[in-house]
């Protein structure tokens, strides 16, 4: 390595930036010409194999004209998909209006069907303007699983006539007074097609190897409707089969026939049904956008009140054409994302291709067998009552909710069912406002009073009644879980507060989201159960908020040594920040309280040390930061009031030196936060983690970093045990595969996590100020070889990557790196993602597509991450920001 790199790495940056495109200057001008990306191409054309059988089969399911199932799909795709605010989501005949438009067209017949439909689309345009899209979302999940439940069993149970061989009744009971009599006369060639189809539906799938991988490109559905079709037509076997009569004759909407009330009651049914599927299916689509870094950055959040109008608009056209109500398909959108569109070119594409099939394909859709599409909606029906609902519901504690919304669509209809729901939700909402669960024991001194549920007015009495059973002059901790407390029990509690500190007592208050300890007479401690508990959210530890007895003197103290009452005021997050609190009150051995000091809570007081930074400067101890250098905003001086780390010097208020073997201030910094997490957030996640000890780790990824202790990788991730395979080293370094003297290591990691675990993605994650790459551009030739300098030989690739100038380089999004530091820490990502390419089972993997590869970088100091989403050349780094995710 030369010498002279850094200054020609620096030089070149500053050529290099003027090709930047500057932060403020105008977006360059669209294309004029209109091009679909071939990744929509191949999108659309999966979305229409899957669309084509479900819309003939939902239009079966109906008792429509079969026509309209392929109106109401291309009306989705080409008028919704064109102006929705939901670029991927595909809309189109689903599966939830099914019981909705079936018994419309029992009670009104077609034309004044489609009516309906035209006038709920007018609905949704005037809720789209009015803009209450997000109002919507705030149905219970409890009611809109119930909803989606009952409809799929509705469905079940009337295609199960005609996969039999026979006709299907208007009502659910109806069917089931009939089944005995169908299963009777059960028509052997519908069973067998039925049959055959549910069959390559459901081992389609799970055929296993490559071969299973490439086969599974094909939509199941596509392969069992053809399987079947294919089936009875070479055995020339007799059954129904699909029926388009000319389009000529196809009917089309009509002015609306009966009872005005009907007619609203109808119309508010279905606005209700296609809004709340097609938001609820927006909002999984940007989760499902979400996870795909470079999708995310290209398409964005979705837009609900457009995406409202968007489906309106497609319900006025689809209805005066003579189509179905339409709605977004979970299931289409879904095959949409993972089939790789990038725009809402797929969408509308797919469109087209259903106008063509409509218009050329009719002979071939003729051939179709009408069981194979009633199985075929059968097991989409099927599918509607998922376990994964039932078991969220009932982790919620919403089971009734959800069982009665499923029993009022069932046998009473969509909108019976749901305001049934929606009134058994309020009931026990009020219910659960209303009861608390207060209970009082003693466990080796110690009084626990339990406070479960809200704690309100009401139970102002039972609480009071409780906490005076309470011996004076003990310690108490009262646990608050809940989620809401009023100024009445507010007040209860702190005047007992009072009383019983006033007694020689002290108190512990424990909520969901308390953080904050008190001691003083302000009882701020109260304050924040009160304000955290009120935000009804939970963030996993619980830290406490403990209210105790004044501070002891002399003659109350061990004798030796001094007494110290520390008084934290961590807010919830402080705990990133390695715990610097605002120590107020501290007792040395005179026995006097020391002057109470009066920082803020994010800063430490005089006297005591902030964290250190890690990098490659002075060993800790010697009071300098390690690593002071370009980092903004790093400390590149002593501690404040100190010169000394924690655990090596002198400790503020005694001449007593301590060593950092653990009784010193950061040995009882270790202890008290192994404490804190057995005492508050062990009992959190000890289930959790009791069925990862059981199950074994199952990680999604693995992610490779840097060690520097600024970079919470759970934090940065919103990940929790089991998520990440986490390997960290100075630098985020991959050695090359088989290089001479090559750190096993990390080489052993990546093995392990992609032929053992299994992981679906590797991410390789940088960082601003990095001391590993600052100590690279600064090192010099020859010297004395450190393990330092022999472990950053492996960074010398990223290094001569910067300094080619036949090579673009790595850069943000929106403004030009901020000096050579940074611009080796992105430049060091691509070169890891290069060297991690070379080890041969990321090889393997990538070439059968098994895994993928990710690059990232950390703004410390901004707290903001960049995701790597132009691998080509330098690489582009975009920035993800709170638009970025999912509602």
């Amino acid at each position: 390595m030369s010498a002279c790199v850094p200054t020609r790495a620096t030089d070149s940056h500053q050529n290099r930036t003027k090709r930047a495109p500057q932060p403020h200057s105008p977006p360059p001008p669209p294309p004029r010409r209109f091009r679909i990306a071939g990744a929509d191409v191949s999108a659309s054309i999966a979305v229409f194999l899957i669309a084509l059988p479900l819309s003939l089969g939902i239009a079966l399911a109906t008792g429509a004209p079969l026509q309209a199932g392929l109106v109401a799909a291309a009306a989705g795709g080409l008028v919704a998909g064109r102006l929705g605010g939901c670029p991927l989501q595909v809309s189109g005949p689903a599966a939830g209006l099914t019981v909705v438009t079936a018994d419309l067209i029992h009670r009104y017949g077609w034309r004044t069907t489609c009516a309906v439909t035209v006038l709920a689309g007018l609905a949704q345009l005037a809720l789209g303007c009015l803009r209450v899209a997000r109002t919507a979302l705030a149905v219970s999940p409890a009611i809109v699983h119930g909803m989606l439940a009952g409809i799929g069993v509705t469905i079940a149970v009337a295609q199960l006539h005609i996969v039999l061989g026979g006709t299907p009744q208007s009502s659910v009971l109806a069917n089931l007074r009939a089944l005995p009599a169908q299963l009777a006369d059960v028509h052997p060639a519908d069973v067998a097609m039925s049959v055959l189809t549910l069959a390559l539906l459901l081992l389609w799938p799970r055929v296993p190897g490559r071969l299973g991988h490439l086969m599974r490109k094909i939509p199941a559905a596509l392969v069992a409707v053809a399987g079947a079709t294919l089936t009875a037509s070479l055995a020339g076997l007799s059954l129904a089969k699909v029926d388009l009569p000319s389009w000529s004759s196809h009917a089309l909407a009509g002015l609306p026939e009966g009872p005005a009330l009907g007619i609203a009651a109808a119309v508010l049914t279905t606005t209700l049904v296609c809004s709340v599927q097609s938001l609820l299916g927006a909002v999984a689509v940007d989760k499902l956008v979400a996870g795909q870094p470079g999708l995310s950055a290209r398409v964005g959040r979705s837009d609900l009140n457009r995406e409202l109008l968007g489906q309106g608009a497609a319900n006025i056209v689809s209805g005066a054409l003579g189509g179905l109500p339409v709605a977004g398909v979970a299931v289409r959108s879904s095959a949409n994302v993972q089939a790789g569109a990038v725009s809402r070119n797929s969408t509308m594409l797919h469109g087209v291709l259903v106008v063509v099939a409509a218009l050329l394909m009719v002979p071939v859709l003729e051939l179709i067998p009408l069981a194979s599409l009633a199985a075929l909606v059968m097991a989409v029906g099927i599918q509607m009552v998922s376990l994964n609902h039932i078991r969220t519901v009932t982790r919620h504690r919403e089971v009734l909710v959800y069982v009665v919304t499923t029993l009022g669509v069932v046998f009473l209809g969509v909108l019976e069912g749901v305001l049934l729901g929606v009134t058994v939700a309020v009931a026990v909402a009020l219910n659960r406002l209303a009861h608390t669960r207060i209970t009082h024991d003693e466990k080796e001194g110690v009084h626990h009073v339990h406070v479960r549920g809200q704690l309100t007015f009401l139970a102002v009495p039972r609480l009071s009644r409780t906490l005076h059973h309470v011996p004076q002059g003990t310690h108490v901790v009262v646990e608050l879980d809940g989620s809401f407390m009023d100024h009445a029990a507010y007040e209860s509690l702190q005047d007992w507060q009072n009383s019983h500190t006033a007694r020689g007592g002290t108190a512990e208050l424990t909520g969901r989201r308390t953080g904050v300890r008190d001691t003083g007479p302000d009882h701020t401690g109260i304050e924040a159960v009160l304000a955290d508990t009120a935000t009804g959210t939970t963030i996993g530890a619980t830290s406490g908020t403990t209210t105790a007895a004044p501070a002891r003197t002399t003659a109350d103290a061990p004798t030796g040594g001094p007494t110290t009452s520390t008084v934290c005021r961590c807010h919830p997050w402080t705990p990133w920040r390695n715990h610097q609190c605002d120590h107020r009150r501290s007792t040395p051995a005179g026995g006097h309280p020391a002057e109470q000091t009066d920082q803020p809570a994010d800063r430490p007081a005089p006297g005591t040390a902030e964290p250190s930074s890690p990098g490659t400067g002075p060993h800790p101890g010697t009071g300098t930061h390690p690593g002071a250098g370009p980092n903004p905003g790093a400390d590149t001086g002593t501690h404040p009031g100190t010169g000394t780390h924690p655990g090596t010097g002198t400790p503020t208020g005694t001449g007593t030196p301590r060593s950092g073997t653990g009784t010193g201030t950061a040995g009882s910094q270790l202890a008290r936060g192994i404490s804190a997490f057995q005492r508050d957030t062990a009992p959190l996640v000890r289930g959790e983690l009791a069925r990862l000890a059981k199950e074994g780790q199952r990680p999604s990824q693995l992610f490779l970093t840097c060690a520097d202790s600024r970079l919470v990788t759970s934090m940065i991730t919103s990940s929790g045990p089991g998520d990440l395979f986490v390997v960290r080293n100075v630098g985020n370094l991959v050695p090359p595969s088989g290089e001479e003297s090559g750190d096993d290591s990390v080489a052993a990691a990546i093995e392990y996590a992609v032929d053992v675990l299994r992981v679906r993605s590797i991410t390789v994650c940088g960082h601003s100020g990095c001391g590993a790459m600052q100590a690279l551009l600064n090192s010099e030739p020859g010297g004395t070889q450190t393990p330092l300098k022999r472990w950053l030989r492996h960074g010398v690739p990223s290094l001569e990557r910067m300094a080619d100038d036949g090579r673009p380089w790595a850069r943000l999004a929106g403004r030009a790196p901020a000096d050579a530091v940074e611009q080796l820490c992105l430049t060091n990502v691509v070169q890891q993602l290069e060297h991690l390419r070379g080890h041969e089972s990321v090889a393997r993997a990538l070439r059968e597509g098994a895994l993928e590869l990710h690059g990232m970088y950390f703004h410390v100091g901004e707290a903001q991450a960049y995701l790597l989403t132009e691998a080509d050349g330098g690489g582009l780094f975009d920035g993800v920001g709170v638009a970025d995710m999912s509602a």
